[in-house]
């Protein structure tokens, strides 16, 4: 089985090395390709993943290309992880929609539209030279935004299915304090992507015991501590909420602290570069404690358990992940895409179905899933004017003067990015 990761110079990699080579039987990988232009970065990478691999006594082969299109051939699958324009730009993001009174977010509000802008163009160039090379490859996307961009690929007819980690670190949160393992956890998880909650925390699959009501009751204030929202909230709505509703429910508030400490995108830079220079010791082959801190826990272990349903032998396998709605959710169009649990097979994605939603919940991802709509048409064809009417259509804009001072500033910063712009 060979797989490629295009972006495999990113920080992250050692994260996605490490699950591979710890579960090796679920996911038998005998090559794995890492593409990315930076060489420099590439290098490093490389180099510790090969040591990671050695040290755990994984036989297959890593190796390292800039070239796109000879690391993906005849590859099984392909997985995409990028950040158009680096963490300069999602600086970029986390700043300039502050200057309006907007969150300032890299994948929330105008910051979210800016990398999509940025970023689907790419995706799709990338995807279409997989295709014409090796038609049979799935694609796994985990490049954010994740729910737009698996949308322009699936569109384009692309055998595409996104991921997120958000659904497995709750998984495995709830586990621990329930004292069940993660495999008895079964979430019921709903919404878009960065735009979900956990309806039921269900005991050893679909129909089991609704465990929430115990799990909000007994550890309520320390999962709200970690969402960062009062304990009323969870027991006033009687879900869990993502952490990213955060920047929806306590808007003004995240505003306000935005403004008063440095932006993520300064944390992550400067973890960047101590991380690689970590990565440069020929010593070191295990992934480094500090790789925790720079996000995308558990990302590996859900990528290998995708990719193992996606090319495996015949067997299926429940997971969350990003995928046509096909009428899970009744109030938007088939062709939407949902984060949602699904049967995962050789065929593809099959959503579990969902139980009508209360109007509070399906209202807010009606109104996100028709700015996902006006943010991809938006990058796709390009244009000031879509641009603004996504913003527009976006409930943490909403308001035409923020809809046109926020177009400027986006366009302003993102010019070299766009090639309409």
């Amino acid at each position: 089985m060979k797989l490629a990761v295009v972006g495999g110079g990113s920080t992250y990699t050692p994260e996605l090395i490490d699950g591979f080579a710890r579960l090796r039987d679920t996911l038998p990988i005998s090559e794995l390709v890492l593409i990315d232009p930076a060489a420099d970065r590439l290098e490093l990478i490389g180099g510790l993943a090969r040591r990671i691999f050695a040290k755990q006594g994984h036989p297959g082969l890593i190796t390292t290309t800039s070239d796109l299109d000879a690391g993906v051939a005849d590859a099984d699958a392909v997985l995409l992880q990028l950040r158009i324009g680096g963490q300069a730009a999602r600086l970029q993001d986390e700043t300039w929609p502050l200057e309006c009174g907007c969150v300032g977010q890299e994948t929330t509000g105008a910051g979210g539209l800016a990398k999509a802008l940025r970023t689907v163009p790419v995706v799709l160039d990338i995807a279409e030279r997989v295709r014409r090379s090796n038609p049979d490859a799935w694609i796994i996307d985990f490049t954010n935004p994740v729910g737009i961009v698996t949308r322009a690929l699936l569109r384009a007819g692309h055998k595409a299915v996104g991921l997120c980690n958000v659904a497995i670190g709750f998984q495995r949160r709830f586990a621990a304090m329930l004292d069940l393992t993660p495999a008895d956890i079964h979430l019921d998880h709903v919404g878009l992507n960065h735009l979900t909650w956990e309806l039921g925390v269900r005991k050893g699959g679909p129909e089991g015991e609704n465990l929430l009501p115990q799990l909000i009751a007994r550890h309520g204030d320390a999962v709200a501590a970690d969402l960062r929202l009062p304990r009323s909230v969870l027991d006033r709505l009687g879900v869990v909420p993502s952490y990213y509703l955060r920047y929806f429910y306590a808007h003004d508030e995240v505003v306000r602290e935005l403004g008063t400490k440095p932006s993520r995108a300064a944390e992550v830079a400067a973890m960047e570069k101590e991380l690689l220079g970590l990565y440069g010791d020929p010593a070191l082959d295990e992934k480094p404690e500090l790789l925790a801190k720079r996000g995308g826990a558990f990302y590996s272990e859900a990528a290998v358990d995708l990719a193992a349903a996606l090319l495996g032998d015949g067997g299926s396998a429940v997971q969350v992940v990003n995928t046509l709605n096909n009428g899970t959710l009744p109030f938007l169009p088939d062709d939407a895409v949902v984060e949602v649990q699904a049967r995962v097979d050789r065929s593809g994605t099959s959503p579990l179905a969902v139980p009508r939603l209360d109007p509070l919940y399906a209202g807010l991802i009606a109104h996100v899933t028709a700015y996902e709509d006006l943010a991809l048409d938006a990058a796709l064809r390009g244009g000031r004017e879509r641009v603004f009417k996504a913003l527009l259509a976006h409930p943490l804009v909403g308001q035409f003067d923020l809809a046109e001072g926020l177009t400027d500033r986006l366009l302003a910063h993102n010019k070299e990015h766009l090639a309409w712009a």
